[in-house]
């Protein structure tokens, strides 16, 4: 699967360089969920300092989550977009370029979410934390973590450590409604000793919904939750 996104982000690049229109694949750009997801944010109250709120992008792909933040969203502080594929790294700081954003401005890196290992300093400073699709395809995968569990159960451990207290974790999902996101994430683990604190619900992104058999379902959830 990992390699499968490479490959995409790979064709981007070259695509990119023959047609600098072309900015790459955007994930459920057809539900609009980085424009609903940026609406949330703006909707927060108190409002999130435009100058001064840090963000993180988990599996940025080509970076389009943050360009919208700050060119639409106003907001200007420190932002950073990490995701495991180099290719997709070299190509959002290529679109960057293109945009006019400088390094100090939007960062991005090349770093295996549950794997890696923070720099010095930038471990649980992060205002907001955003996971697009990330999630989903964490959870897909049969790997095992060196205790022998599935590496998606140690997740919500490893985004913790990374939202400062008070801070807010934004997840979209095309693989989970909205209770079973609340499931995975919102409260205390299960004894865990990699788990900082907790979080706690703070409000639902809302998406288009339809009705089959007398149910009612959405084809994209997005969740917001508060690191208490």
């Amino acid at each position: 699967y990992a390699s499968s996104w490479d490959t995409t982000y790979t064709h981007d690049l070259v695509t990119h360089a023959q047609t600098p229109s072309h900015t790459g694949t955007t994930w459920f750009a057809d539900a609009r969920a980085s424009q609903k997801t940026l609406s949330h944010l703006l909707s927060l109250r108190p409002p999130l300092s435009p100058t001064t709120t840090t963000f993180l992008d988990l599996g940025t792909g080509n970076g389009e989550m943050l360009f919208l933040l700050r060119s639409e969203g106003g907001f200007t502080g420190p932002m950073l977009g990490i995701d495991y594929s180099a290719a997709s790294v070299a190509l959002a700081e290529r679109i960057a370029a293109q945009k006019g954003f400088g390094r100090s401005e939007v960062r991005f890196r090349e770093w295996d979410i549950l794997g890696g290992e923070w720099e010095e300093g930038e471990e649980g400073i992060w205002d907001v934390v955003l996971d697009k699709g990330t999630f989903d395809a964490v959870t897909l995968s049969a790997e095992t973590d060196a205790e022998g569990r599935r590496i998606c159960e140690g997740y919500r451990a490893k985004v913790l450590s990374m939202v400062k207290k008070g801070g807010r974790f934004l997840v979209t999902s095309c693989n989970w409604t909205g209770e079973e996101l609340r499931a995975w994430f919102e409260g205390r683990g299960d004894g865990d000793a990699h788990e900082v604190g907790s979080f706690e619900w703070e409000g639902t992104v809302r998406y288009p919904s339809f009705r089959f058999g007398g149910l009612t379902g959405q084809s994209v959830s997005g969740v917001c939750f508060r690191r208490i």
